[in-house]
């Protein structure tokens, strides 16, 4: 499988590593509430964002549609698919999303509730910046392999692989 646009290693997360990461998030962000809402990011944001709301006892959620990846993993233009209306420029909600990585996806959002909360579990240099709250630091070069990206599979023993190599 390639890993295609510049990335040159994959960060591979399983669903237990993401619910206790989107829970160490969730912790992080105690102190900043209480939150009117939340706004997942999708596609990616969802899930964090769903395990955010129950640890918080948030029940108010709402979503932003936006994709900017193509289908090679580059990043291109950013299509809003459903934007937000929110008053006070998002003032007392939390953004959640998966990660940040270049930021343009961010800044889109951002630019739509300037005083909102942003929130994620994984952060890439590039889009450091756009992010108040993260758990996770990782290398620009890196695709984090989410677990819906995944599915199980073979792996032969070492034993045979070794055969094949000699």
């Amino acid at each position: 499988m390639s890993i295609g646009a510049g990335y040159t290693k994959y960060f591979p997360v399983s669903w237990e590593e993401l619910h206790r990461n989107g829970r160490a998030l969730a912790w992080r962000l105690m102190e900043k509430a209480p939150f009117k809402g939340v706004i997942a990011v999708t596609r990616g944001g969802l899930v964090p964002a769903a395990i955010v709301a129950r640890e918080l006892d948030i029940r108010h959620i709402d979503t932003v549609c936006i994709a900017a990846y193509r289908d090679d993993r580059s990043v291109g233009e950013v299509n809003l698919i459903k934007g937000l209306d929110l008053p006070d420029e998002g003032e007392g909600w939390v953004i959640v999303d998966d990660l940040v990585d270049s930021g343009i996806t961010a800044r889109h959002v951002r630019k739509m509730v300037p005083k909102a909360h942003f929130a994620t579990i994984y952060a890439k240099p590039k889009g450091l910046e756009q992010v108040d709250t993260f758990i996770t630091e990782v290398s620009q070069d890196t695709w984090i392999l989410f677990p819906w990206d995944q599915a199980p599979s073979f792996v032969k023993p070492i034993v045979e692989e070794n055969r094949e190599r000699s």
